[in-house]
């Protein structure tokens, strides 16, 4: 099982990235996918979920009309697009895959350095 985050990078204040995760390994569409960040020195922070077939996005109320989380199922890949970025989004950001049933299956990525700075 394999989630690729890419796309991060160094941006000026306002802005734009455009993160993806390619999965591997597993069932994608079987599962919802999250975006969840981290900043230095700080705890984990969940941005957007999907859920399997696109048709619901969540987002947390700091990222809403800014940022855009997406799925290409027949690519297996997440996207997260990230508009009018603000020095307080710099941070890793992480995909995870969950599935619900009896148990709970949980993928995480390895991370992509997000860095918003003049």
């Amino acid at each position: 099982v394999q989630l690729v985050e890419s796309g991060g990078g160094v941006v000026q204040p306002g802005g734009s990235l455009k993160l993806s995760c390619v999965a591997s390994g597993f069932t994608f569409d079987d599962y919802a996918m999250s975006w969840v960040r981290q900043a230095p020195g700080k705890g984990l922070e969940w941005v957007s979920a999907i859920s399997w077939n696109g048709g619901s996005t969540y987002y947390a109320e700091s990222m809403k009309g800014r940022f855009t989380i997406s799925r290409d199922n027949a690519k297996n890949t997440l996207y997260l697009q990230m508009n009018s970025l603000k020095p307080e989004d710099t941070a890793v950001y992480y995909c995870n895959a969950v599935r619900w049933g009896l148990t709970v299956t949980n993928y995480w990525g390895q991370g992509t350095q997000v860095t918003v700075s003049s």
